[in-house]
Parts: C-alpha cells; structure tokens; sequence
C-alpha cells in the first residue's frame, strides 16, 4: 500500500510539474549569464543593458541568456569585483575609481578639475587614454568592453554658503567616499574631507556632521540631498563612469559569433546611456532648482591653480606614469 502510495505522489506531482515544463522554451539557452551593477533599476544603464540583453538573446538565437542585476543585488561592488574575477558572477559595470584598488591605472578619469567637458571625456576615454586603462585591465586579468558607461561630472552641495572658488572649500568639512584621489583632492583645495558611507551621508548633512557633499545630480536627486542642502556649485570637479567588466574564462567560452554580438551591443548600450545621461542632466538641474536648490557656475581656473600650486597634479602623475599622464594632458591641456 505504501508503494502504491509513492507512486500515486510521484504521478500527481508529474501532473502538477506539467504546466510549467510546458511554458519553457523549446531550446534552453547554452549560456546563461548574470550581469550585475550598483544603479537603480529604472537608471539609464539598466534600461539601456535591458535592451541589449534582449537583442542578445535574439541575435545569438537565444544561445546567450543573461541576466540583469540591478542595485547592488549580488553585493557591494567591492564584493561583486571578486566574484567577477572568480567566475561567480560573468558581467559587471563598475566604477574606475572603485576598479582602482585592483587596477591603480583606472582611476586617472577622476583626477580633479581635469575634464572641462564631455567632449574632453569622450576623447580621452574613447581614444588613447581610455585604450591604456583598458590594457591594464585586461592584464589584471580580466575583460573590458571598449567603451566606458556614463556615471557623469560630480558637483559641490553646502547648506550654508555656494562654492564660488577654492577660498571657499577652505576648513569646509565635506563628505566623500572611501578613496585616496577624493581625499587628496581636497584636502590640497584646503578643505576637511570626512570619508562617510552613502548611506549615512543624509544624517551626516542634516545633522551637521558635514558642511556638504560632491556626487552627480541624479544622486542629489534619488537621494533628496535638495531636503538638506541648499547650495549646488556646478564645479564638474571630478567624472567619472562604468566600465563593463567580464570574467575572462566566461567570455573565452562564448563562441567567437556570440563574442561579437555580445561585444557590440554591449558598447551600443553604452553609447545610448551616455545621451541618456546628458538629457537627464539638463532636467535634473530645473528639477532640483524647482525643489529649492540655489545654483551657480565657478570659474574652474583657481580650483586648478590651487590643485597645482599644493602639487596634487604633480603627485598623482608620478602615481599614473608620465605616459598615462600625457594620455590625459591630449584631451585635458596641460595640468603640471
């Protein structure tokens, strides 16, 4: 009796599984990947990499399936670099400041006050430049698509007063993340840097922990640092973007076809991010003005006078390399 009772279960079960057997594709995917990254899901990355993941299932015949990630799901990006690099985890878009700790090379996009505008970026990163770093990934061991994702030029928030020229960042205590290129960077512009995680940089403000912040405005935004900060200087003291990571042994086991699907959509995903990122921009900065935000443009001279005269530029390109360096100096001008 107890036999014919296993069997009965075993054939109810069948039944019950038959539905969903039936609902998955004919041909199930002969490589399924995940893709991770730290951006809320309704980010221009994540629509923009939802796209591409789409179109690479479709061009390689559902062959490659991967899947998407978002908000830090997998982890902390620190956390999420050694998966990508043991093979637990196949994509990921991080940020070169951040890929630093493992690729000192990388983070030579943020220096401060190099960039005067995207156009300088795009030359830099999409040319000789961004070329290097991608060599110096590859040999940390690891795979990187040719172009970087758009995380945008960072700007000064204060509750008390606008940043107009270096004078003001002078004994201004100012939260910025955990890394020695922010740090350096203002305490040689006379300021009092104080690393704080992001999570706690609200509080810190409201507070008055910190007389202010530096972050893009979409995160002044998503964050409500408008609540709690009434200045915005437009100081684009720092840019900084996302690039797409691989785990070396996942991608050689692609086929060299899928290879070139997943490669191009890839790097087409980012290119559309990055207009994504530019219109974003431009509303965000009527948005938050709307919302109480006063803001105002400095002059970005003194800010590099300073920088220079304190010999920042002239110790990080002695970390960087006097060939990195002049990589930087073909799109920036001259910094030492």
């Amino acid at each position: 009796m107890a036999s014919l009772d296993r069997r009965s279960l075993l054939a109810a079960s069948a039944a019950l599984a038959v539905p969903a057997i039936l609902t998955r594709p004919a041909h199930a995917a002969e490589f399924t990947y995940k893709y991770a990254n730290n951006l809320p899901a309704t980010h221009p990355l994540n629509l923009r990499a939802n796209e591409a993941v789409a179109k690479i299932r479709e061009e390689t015949g559902g062959r490659v399936e991967i899947q998407v990630f978002p908000n830090n799901q997998l982890g902390a990006d620190t956390d999420v670099l050694s998966q990508v690099r043991s093979g637990a985890v196949e994509f990921f878009t991080l940020s070169g400041l951040i890929l630093s700790t493992l690729v000192p090379a990388a983070s030579i996009n943020g220096v401060g006050f190099a960039f005067p505008d995207y156009d300088a970026v795009w030359k830099a990163m999409d040319g000789s430049l961004g070329a290097h770093v991608r060599a110096q990934i590859g040999k940390a061991g690891l795979m990187v698509m040719d172009r970087i994702w758009d995380n945008g030029f960072r700007q000064i928030t204060a509750s008390s007063k606008p940043i107009n020229g270096p004078e003001d960042l002078r004994n201004f205590k100012i939260r910025v993340p955990v890394s020695p290129l922010w740090t350096s960077l203002f305490q040689a512009l006379g300021a009092a840097p104080t690393s704080i995680n992001f999570s706690e940089t609200y509080s810190a403000l409201q507070t008055r922990v910190v007389d202010g912040q530096e972050n893009p405005l979409a995160i002044i935004q998503t964050a409500k640092l408008y609540e709690v900060q009434k200045y915005c200087s437009m100081t684009n003291h720092m840019w900084d973007g996302f690039w797409m990571l691989a785990n070396r042994r996942a991608w050689a086991a692609l086929p060299k076809d899928a290879q070139e699907i997943v490669a191009r959509n890839w790097n087409a995903a980012a290119m559309a991010e990055r207009a994504d990122v530019a219109k974003l921009n431009a509303g965000l900065k009527d948005e938050l003005a709307g919302k109480g935000m006063v803001f105002n443009q400095p002059q970005t001279a003194p800010f590099r006078d300073a920088l220079k005269k304190a010999g920042f530029y002239g110790q990080w390109k002695a970390k960087y390399g006097d060939e990195a360096w002049a990589m930087l100096e073909q799109s920036t001008g001259a910094l030492t």
